[in-house]
């Protein structure tokens, strides 16, 4: 989430910025090979999610959106999408992490909107 954020913010080139992003974080090769895969998968398809996005967001323009708000979205979009990961975990740590760097009321427009974007993707 926090390189799909900064990504969002500047457009590095994805690659620059993991290197970048882990000379300060800490976490186990796993750990990381597993983040890359995800902020790298989410950034390639930015333009399908962000459709995704906008289709279920009645009345709210995209960049208008938070931009922590875009990158939980994003990440948890692409996650639905090609993980195996069970959605109601997704959901549940994505509304998490809106509620912790966001806002309360944050939470549930997250929740509402990967619910509605859950309900219209083909089943696995």
């Amino acid at each position: 989430m926090q390189m799909l954020f900064q990504w969002d913010m500047s457009e590095q080139e994805p690659a620059k910025l993991e290197a970048k992003f882990w000379r300060a974080a800490k976490a186990t090769d796993s750990t990381r090979a597993f983040a890359n895969q995800l902020f790298e998968g989410a950034v390639k398809e930015t333009a399908a999610i962000d459709e995704l996005i906008v289709k279920q967001a009645e009345n709210w323009r995209l960049e208008r959106l938070a931009v922590i708000d875009r990158a939980i979205l994003r990440l948890a979009i692409y996650e639905l999408r090609t993980a195996d990961t069970p959605p109601k975990v997704i959901l549940n740590e994505a509304v998490e992490l809106a509620k912790k760097f966001s806002s309360e009321e944050a939470g549930s427009f997250v929740n509402g909107i990967l619910d509605a974007v859950l309900k219209s993707l083909p089943e696995k």
